[in-house]
């Protein structure tokens, strides 16, 4: 008894810890349709990935690639794939905070929040504090 009690409690805070992510999880268009960012669950946090990319080679063919990191040995590794959100946790039921957020336009790392406005979600990256930052506005991929 005291096993499935256990385990019933473990279903129970699972269920509450992960109920106000099921909303923000799927895809995402970028601001101006020009990529795809899949959310999803990883561990207790939420992450996400570039599934999709407007224009997704180079002029040569080859496909884009994430040049501008800092990082030399990962500046072959492909856009599409590459994980660009990380570690945010729920602030209420539309909103999620303490996450970072990677520009491989830029190849720079912001500090990042983001706001569920209906079918609206509003990614902000900023330096040192949210006043000083940008926001995008992406909207749910339909299936």
């Amino acid at each position: 008894m005291k096993t499935l009690s256990l385990c019933f409690a473990l279903v129970l805070f699972s269920a509450l810890t992960f109920a106000g992510n099921a909303n923000i999880l799927g895809k995402w268009y970028t601001t101006n349709k020009e990529g795809i960012v899949e959310i999803y669950q990883c561990g207790s946090k939420l992450c996400g990935k570039i599934v999709w990319l407007k224009e997704p080679n180079k002029e040569d063919g080859s496909p884009k690639t994430d040049e501008n990191n800092p990082d030399a040995s990962k500046k072959k590794q492909p856009i599409i794939g590459l994980s660009m959100l990380k570690g945010f946790v729920p602030d209420g039921d539309k909103a999620w905070e303490d996450g970072e957020i990677y520009d491989p336009k830029n190849g720079k790392t912001y500090s990042c929040e983001m706001e569920l406005n209906g079918e609206v979600l509003e990614v902000r990256g900023y330096i040192g504090i949210s006043l000083f930052g940008r926001t995008e506005k992406w909207t749910r991929v339909k299936n």
